[in-house]
């Protein structure tokens, strides 16, 4: 039953976030059959950014109406707004109308909005909905959430999406005689196995999962009994934690002081349980912020820039093993959890240090360091790797821990995750789109200088 439990919340999670990145995989074959072109990245940042209202009014409501929100109604709600809205893109991604003198792809971006509130929202309705199993259930739900960009990018893979085969072109230059001829290699981008049409089914089919797994995870009879044992457990929890606090207590000295773990003292909190001291409260979401910011917005806008300059391979390499990454570190805090602050300090540190070097690379875009060779190519693979594994571990025990503080603060959990990757996301749209401070690299030519 255990099993069955952990197989459903991986689904459950997946369902969080697959049809965006559903979309920006399929980013390739959407792009030449639309006006708007390759400007539809800014646009899709901006969508997504508008579409943090949802979370917005979630958390809202529930810290000034919390008797108007039903966590359950929230999630068939999104769940079906998803279903729906990557079904019709299956048929209307295409479909064109004339706007203010000029066309755009109005379903398409209608439609993605939809797309863009449903996962946007499912970080504050998804996660404070896993408080009612056991806490070794939300680390299988996390390992969803990481698979839900490895997923469609498994299917992208298969599709063909930007599969590029470097191609001898010959040109005849011109002015010249008749036997004046220049040669260079050229992207040319291999047709898709099947089609964006099928791609999209494929996505809706995914969140029709995504509800099953909610369905079972609510009403399975099973199920229903580790919804008994996950509410004593926390029963269980509280108690001990109010017993604790009563044997260390001294309130005719100190009303306002309680013990740590490690044994010295803290002022309490009305945050959770009161556990932790409101400098280290603000450490929690200001590293889970800023890890957000870096993983879900801002190195992610660079990557064709930090890495196709090394060639093609390369930048797939480093999208595959970036999304590997996610779950992988799930895997890990699964066997090997760790909640001391200092190592989640220095992961942190190392995550945006291993950060940095990638965004170099993407400024000195087309010509970065060791462009010439394999070295430059397996520094920047693992440069992904590790990034991604090392701030998806942090932001996974940060969940962990903010699982403990109760229902609320997983709501401001997902509110903040929300944050980050808003924030994060417009820093880095003017400097991509409007200032365009990143040049492209070419994955068949190099013009750099050895």
């Amino acid at each position: 039953m255990a099993l069955l439990i952990h197989i459903l919340s991986c689904l459950f999670g997946m369902g969080s976030w697959v049809a965006i990145n559903g979309m920006w995989v399929e980013l390739p074959l959407i792009v030449p059959e639309i006006p708007e072109g390759w400007y539809l990245p800014s646009y899709l940042t901006v969508l997504i950014q508008v579409a943090n209202v949802g979370p917005l009014c979630v958390t809202l409501m529930h810290r000034y109406r919390p008797q108007m929100l039903n966590e359950l109604a929230a999630i068939y709600t999104i769940i079906g707004i998803g279903i729906l809205a990557s079904f019709l893109l299956a048929f209307f991604w295409k479909e064109t109308l004339s706007v203010a003198g000029s066309v755009h792809s109005v379903a398409l971006l209608v439609l993605t909005f939809f797309l863009s509130i449903v996962d946007c929202t499912s970080s504050v309705t998804f996660l404070p909905f896993m408080m009612r199993l056991k806490p070794q259930y939300l680390t299988t739900y996390f390992v969803g959430e990481g698979l839900s960009g490895l997923v469609p990018g498994t299917a992208a893979i298969i599709q063909g999406v930007g599969m590029v085969q470097c191609v001898n072109q010959t040109e005849r230059v011109n002015g010249s005689t008749e036997n004046s001829t220049t040669s260079q290699l050229q992207a040319w981008y291999q047709p898709a196995n099947f089609s964006t049409q099928v791609f999209f089914f494929f996505l809706s089919l995914m969140m029709v999962v995504c509800l099953v797994a909610f369905l079972l995870l609510n009403y399975l009879p099973l199920v229903q009994q580790e919804h008994k044992s996950a509410k004593c457990y926390e029963t269980d929890i509280t108690n001990a934690r109010e017993l604790k606090a009563r044997n260390i207590r001294k309130p005719e000295h100190k009303p306002m002081i309680s013990q740590a773990e490690d044994g010295k003292p803290t002022k309490q909190t009305r945050f959770g349980t009161g556990r932790y001291s409101w400098s280290q409260v603000l450490f929690i979401f200001v590293v889970l912020a800023w890890a957000n910011a870096l993983t879900n917005a801002v190195l992610p806008s660079v990557q064709s820039y930090s890495c196709l300059p090394y060639g093609n391979n390369a930048y797939h390499l480093s999208a595959i093993f970036a999304a590997l990454a996610n779950p992988l570190a799930c895997f890990i805090s699964m066997w090997m959890p760790n909640r001391s602050f200092v190592l989640l300090g220095i992961l942190t540190l190392a995550g945006t240090t291993i950060g940095s070097y990638i965004m170099a690379m993407a400024v000195l875009s087309p010509c970065p360091v060791l462009i010439h060779g394999n070295t430059g190519t397996t520094l920047i693979v693992i440069s992904w790797l590790l990034f991604v594994l090392f701030l998806s571990y942090v932001k996974v025990m940060i969940g962990i821990i903010l699982r403990d503080e109760g229902h609320s603060a997983l709501v401001w959990c997902g509110a903040v995750v929300q944050l980050g990757s808003m924030l994060g996301a417009l820093t880095m749209f003017p400097l991509v789109s409007v200032y365009r401070i990143f040049q492209s690299g070419d994955p068949c030519n190099t013009q750099c200088p050895i």
